[in-house]
């Protein structure tokens, strides 16, 4: 035997008897950072032998091999690891040798590169933040790449995003809805390809400014609510991808389904529900996002591809629902007031009904109810093909009953993109900015911020960003000085949305009573309110390109009803007509089947919001 083998020897025997003596004490999976040093732990079942190779040995993989737990975990600790070390597991499986990024690793240095010891250090000194109440939430989605870029050959990142974070505080925004953050192939994409679900995105910044940013976030009043994808994996740069070398017909190995269900839209990903380890594996990663990076909700990507193979069809996946009521029903007990969010899109009242009565436990569910009808009628070229009943459908649909059970929108990243553009260029291709497209994507925004539900922005409506998203086309900042209009009846009307003044509690409640359908003229009118009816707020929206001076609708009570909002005003913009509207006198003389009515006028395309005054609830703070 070779001196240098002997010495190798020792030293792999010191390693392992430290081990032994550590493998009960080290909880965790992953590198685990404690005072005897860094404890590496894997699930690897048909591996012969694993090791942990890094920067603490050289890269060398007989310095520290890993000892068998049983079940098919694997254990070392390396008294010389330490925290910025980079190393990966270097597994045996017959002729095979694969060198692997650890599953749980909370930072890596990029998709295909390593692994990183992580330790959570971050100072959340100070940060109180308390959830907005459901009822008064409203939604910003945001893409971190391009949201606030700084250089063109990089993607945008959480720093520049905290740059921004005043003027969505301004615009009256309460949360924001950040699009998927774990490490993906390359340095631009959506986020839903995720290649290393714990670690954050490095082109991004990483784990510590993304926690800058949710802090920063809090201190500026929003909720942080992050987008997760558990439907699938990868496709691309995936180590989980057979990752201790054992598959089964020609399939993603032991965190994958090896058969028909492997197959989505996305790849030949789905994870394996209903294998333990693989659920674990899950539900650690969104407890994670709750506990280690303080976020106030998560945000499921197309939870119908957890449920069932197809994501259409009855082929339903028991175990996926399972898990989605299991991590659900934690997270709901840990955090109370958390936000869960099902992209579902197919309806499905049961996402959104309690675990213990066989639901899956979401606080909420994106709404294709809402927003598909809703752009249908603003984006039609001719007046007389607008759907009334269409609208009416849209504002009334809800889930189990529950108005704040589904959240309503007129853009989001899916909606704007994958050949479909933003709302402004849909209804306008050769000028986004023209008369049409200015007041029909305001209308079509108007009936998502006073409908009821959670009403939700894509980054750059308030805006009018223009043409389709792409995550290299970055938002252009100087929109909002070139449309400060607009931008400032988005802040109009998220500020009544969430009754910042008093004045519109109506807009709070669970309740909507369509008093007025015109199909023929293409007007509606709606009353919001919530149990007490003195919070009434009155909504007339006109989809027609007609002005009115004496248009006659109801009203629930009579008296004085007070102008809060009118869409024609110029000074949202020039294209606008300023029809003259102001405060109406309600008589008792009833229309249709209100008991109540007045005469007002209505520019064309335009949204009248009215509230009497002294509501008598206190305003949102």
């Amino acid at each position: 035997m070779s001196t240098t083998q002997l010495e190798s020897d020792t030293t792999e025997t010191s390693s392992n008897s430290v081990t032994e003596g550590l493998q009960e004490s080290v909880s965790g999976m992953g590198a685990i950072v404690h005072e005897g040093g860094v404890g590496f732990r894997v699930w690897a079942p048909n591996a012969d032998r694993v090791a942990v190779i890094g920067d603490f040995n050289d890269w060398k993989p007989d310095k520290h091999m890993l000892v068998s737990e049983g079940n098919g975990y694997w254990f070392a600790n390396v008294d010389t690891a330490k925290v910025g070390d980079e190393y990966k597991f270097r597994i045996y499986n017959g002729e095979l040798t694969l060198d692997r990024i650890d599953p749980y690793a909370r930072e890596v240095t990029n998709s295909v590169g390593n692994a990183i010891v992580y330790e959570d250090r971050f100072d959340w000194a100070g940060d109180a933040f308390e959830r907005p109440a459901h009822q008064e939430l409203v939604i910003y989605e945001m893409h971190i790449g391009t949201f606030n870029r700084k250089q063109d050959d990089h993607p945008g990142t959480f720093k520049a995003a905290i740059e921004k974070l005043p003027h969505l505080q301004q615009l009256g925004i309460n949360a924001i809805q950040i699009m998927p953050v774990g490490e993906f192939a390359g340095d631009w994409s959506w986020g839903y390809n995720p290649a290393h679900p714990f670690a954050v995105e490095q082109a991004y910044g990483g784990p510590d400014e993304l926690k800058k940013l949710i802090k920063a976030a809090h201190q500026h009043g929003l909720a942080v609510i992050i987008d997760v994808v558990y439907n699938h994996f990868g496709p691309s740069d995936l180590d989980l991808w057979q990752f201790d070398g054992w598959s089964e017909n020609g399939k993603g190995g032991i965190y994958f389904y090896n058969d028909d269900r492997s197959s989505t839209p996305w790849g030949d990903t789905r994870p394996d529900y209903g294998r333990g380890e693989v659920r674990q594996y899950i539900h650690d990663n969104a407890m994670m996002w709750m506990r280690d990076f303080h976020a106030d909700g998560l945000r499921y990507d197309m939870t119908a591809y957890i449920r069932t193979v197809s994501g259409i069809g009855n082929d339903d996946i028991a175990d996926g629902w399972g898990l989605m009521q299991w991590i659900n029903r934690d997270i709901r007990a840990e955090y109370p007031n958390c936000i869960l969010i099902a992209e579902d899109l197919q309806k499905n009242n049961w996402l959104t009904k309690e675990t213990e009565h066989g639901g899956a436990g979401f606080t909420t569910q994106w709404d294709a109810g809402f927003v598909h009808p809703i752009r249908q009628v603003v984006q039609e070229i001719e007046d007389n093909y607008r759907d009334m009943w269409a609208v009416r459908d849209a504002l009334c649909n809800r889930y189990n009953g529950d108005a704040f059970q589904r959240v309503v929108y007129s853009e989001s990243h899916d909606e704007v993109a994958n050949g479909k553009a933003r709302v402004p260029t849909e209804i306008d291709s050769e000028d986004s900015t023209s008369r049409f497209a200015q007041k029909r994507t305001v209308l079509a925004a108007a009936m998502a911020l006073t409908a009821p539900g959670i009403p939700m922005l894509f980054q750059g409506q308030e805006m009018l960003e223009d043409d389709w998203f792409d995550d290299g086309d970055p938002l252009q900042w100087d929109r909002v000085k070139k449309f400060k209009g607009i931008n400032r009846l988005f802040r109009d009307l998220i500020h009544l949305r969430r009754n910042v003044s008093g004045t519109t509690p109506g807009l709070l409640g669970q309740h909507i009573e369509i008093h007025h359908v015109n199909e023929t003229d293409k007007l509606i009118g709606f009353v919001r309110h919530d149990d007490d009816r003195s919070s009434d707020v009155v909504v007339i929206a006109n989809f027609s390109n007609r002005v009115w001076d004496d248009y006659q609708i109801g009203f629930p009570s009579s008296g004085e009803w007070k102008l809060r909002f009118n869409s024609d005003w110029a000074g949202y913009s020039s294209e606008f007509d300023d029809v003259p509207v102001e405060h109406v006198e309600a008589t008792d003389q009833g229309h249709q089947a209100s008991p109540a009515s007045a005469k007002l006028p209505i520019g064309a395309y335009a949204v009248l919001i009215y509230s009497k005054e002294a509501a008598g609830v206190p305003k949102a703070e």
